[in-house]
């Protein structure tokens, strides 16, 4: 039961790539969303699938750190979440897409307002609270920068 678990937590395999797996795999996201456009319909589908991955994500994560140790890098379901949550009620588009990317990376990485505190909690819940709130922050910029007509 474990291998689902891995499978699920490296987003299909991705999480093995090593150093820079995070960001591939958040690309991979864009380039789903930009070839399958029912992931992110730009409404309330995209939505209820950020939730379901989170709810997987953390599930899955938390069956994991027994054999990887918490957080461990292989893991990027995180990712996929966060830039789910990040393009959520945005329209697909090339620009919102680099734009989306840039910004969940910029406070993934950075890891500014209490998103670096969010990684303190326990088990799965603490792999995927970062990056869904590194989402929340940068869809929070994309949508002023496209209801602004910015992008």
């Amino acid at each position: 039961m474990i291998k689902i678990h891995q499978w699920i937590t490296t987003a299909g395999g991705i999480g093995f790539i090593g150093k820079g797996a995070g960001t591939i795999a958040a690309i991979a996201l864009c380039v789903a969303c930009y070839l399958l456009p029912i992931i992110s319909d730009g409404g309330w589908l995209s939505a209820i699938l950020a939730i379901a991955i989170t709810a997987l994500g953390v599930y899955s994560s938390g069956k994991v750190e027994a054999a990887w140790g918490k957080d461990s890098n292989k893991v990027v379901i995180d990712e996929v979440a966060g830039m789910m949550v990040t393009l959520v009620f945005i329209p697909v588009t090339i620009n919102n897409l680099l734009v989306g990317l840039l910004l969940f990376r910029f406070f993934d990485i950075l890891k500014p307002l209490y998103i670096k505190k969010a990684e303190n909690l326990p088990g799965g819940w603490g792999v995927m609270a970062d990056d869904i709130l590194a989402g929340l922050y940068a869809h929070i910029v994309l949508a002023i920068l496209v209801n602004d007509k910015l992008l």
